[in-house]
């Protein structure tokens, strides 16, 4: 693809907490229009990943490297500049307000374009209500009171709210049962239909490889295999290492 169809691509990205390494450099692309899968097991480094894209790494984290995100050098830039840009992280702690209720959750996704001034941002509300049902059946329920499921659900209508042209997810299918699994991975495949990217961060590779585009396998910090989706399922690596945990995690 030519390099205007370039959302995201990180070069020599690394990161490290105070001395510890916990991202060796990398490099990653994300196409217009693609959902980009990053796949590995607990402790691979792939949330480390996603805060350093977001710029939001803990505990004196810091990062090294070039993000360029929609033609821009982004390293350096505080979280909100980032969000201000369309970069928007679905944490795998989901962070919504608990004491809120579920149509209020949504609006503060939208709190930043209506700052803006941006014309017709309530308009998403009724986009995000249309890809779940289930979240206008529950729009006056408080968040706290949400199943996993519905949280998930929650957490990324409320990402979609600010229009974002990349939508990262952090273990999406986490702590959720087989059939609320599949019923998130759908939706995610829907999203492609929105016009927005999504870099995809899960432990579930079965799943996460069904709907991605491309992928990247990510072990103790360094990315060891990369290449379109499919072909990653069928690599024996691949099958070895992570899709039999696949196999029963998504039914």
């Amino acid at each position: 693809m030519a390099d205007h169809d370039t959302l995201l691509a990180l070069r020599g990205l690394s990161a490290s907490y105070g001395k510890v390494a916990a991202l060796d450099p990398l490099d990653l692309t994300v196409e217009r229009g693609q959902i980009v899968t990053v796949i590995g097991a607990n402790g691979a480094g792939k949330s480390t990943l996603l805060n350093a894209i977001m710029g939001a790494l803990p505990n004196r984290g810091h990062s090294r490297g070039h993000i360029l995100f929609q033609g821009r050098d982004i390293q350096g830039w505080d979280i909100e500049r980032r969000v201000g840009e369309g970069l928007t992280l679905v944490p795998e702690r989901r962070e919504l307000f608990a004491s809120m209720s579920v149509h209020d959750n949504l609006l503060l996704g939208g709190f930043r374009l209506h700052r803006a001034g941006v014309r017709g941002w309530r308009d998403t509300l009724d986009e995000v209500y249309a890809l779940f049902p289930r979240l206008r059946e529950r729009a006056a329920q408080l968040a706290g009171t949400l199943s996993g499921g519905e949280r998930q659900m929650l957490a990324v209508g409320r990402a979609l709210m600010a229009r974002p042209a990349l939508l990262m997810l952090d273990e999406p299918s986490l702590g959720l049962a087989p059939r609320v699994v599949r019923e998130i991975f759908q939706t995610i495949a829907q999203l492609r239909t929105t016009g927005v990217s999504i870099l995809l961060v899960e432990q579930n590779a079965r799943a996460a490889l069904h709907v991605a585009d491309t992928g990247y396998v990510l072990e103790t910090g360094a990315v060891v295999l990369s290449g379109p989706a499919a072909m990653l399922a069928g690599h024996p690596r691949v099958v070895e290492s992570y899709l039999g945990l696949g196999r029963q995690t998504a039914g």
